[in-house]
């Protein structure tokens, strides 16, 4: 085996690393398209030098497709209009708890595709859904029905404090020290004097 090979190998794969951390790091299912050609794209070049093309066009090729995938990020959030472009939008599959079978459609989705996702995200209900969107990097985005919600632990507290303050109020009149420390006798009925 020849050393050269061993050595262009580790080099080739340190490149990748480093090529691949500077375009930043997203799960497969969060990169937009550009991204994922550029990853595919890398890994391609990368290999390449290894089947005898050379390794310093494999590694500027590599840096281009770095290079161009972080100038089309920044344009993103400069142009809103390119950012959907490249990106795609938002298509809403669900509208108070009813399916919008024509954005399915365009999605090429099934409702049996929809569902899935609803599981994955702990929803068990469309009709509990108040919206839901596909988004462009494919992953579901919901907001529930107000009853659907669940209770937050803010919303717990400020219903333990009113439900204490109605006790508060309710006991305010039935402290049994008040007979004591009051000078005149609270009234019984007669059966209990």
């Amino acid at each position: 085996m020849d050393l050269s090979f061993i050595v262009k190998s580790f080099i080739l794969f340190f490149t990748g690393v480093f090529l691949l951390r500077i375009a930043g790091r997203k799960s497969i299912s969060q990169m937009t398209l550009a991204q994922t050609i550029v990853i595919v794209s890398l890994g391609h070049m990368i290999v390449e030098p290894i089947v005898e093309v050379s390794m310093v066009k494999a590694i500027g090729g590599a840096v281009i497709f770095v290079v161009s995938i972080i100038v089309v990020e920044y344009i993103q959030l400069h142009f809103n209009r390119f950012e959907k472009l490249i990106m795609g939008k938002s298509k809403m599959v669900i509208e108070n708890g009813e399916l919008n079978i024509k954005n399915l459609k365009k999605l090429r989705l099934t409702v049996d595709g929809l569902e899935m996702r609803m599981r994955n995200m702990g929803l068990t209900k469309i009709a509990d859904i108040k919206m839901a969107t596909i988004e462009p990097n494919g992953q579901l985005g919901y907001e529930l029905k107000e009853e659907a919600k669940p209770l937050t632990i803010g919303e717990f507290k400020k219903l333990m404090n009113i439900s204490s303050q109605q006790n508060e109020s309710q006991d305010a009149g039935q402290n049994i020290f008040d007979e004591i420390y009051s000078d005149t006798p609270q009234k019984h009925p007669e059966y209990l004097n």
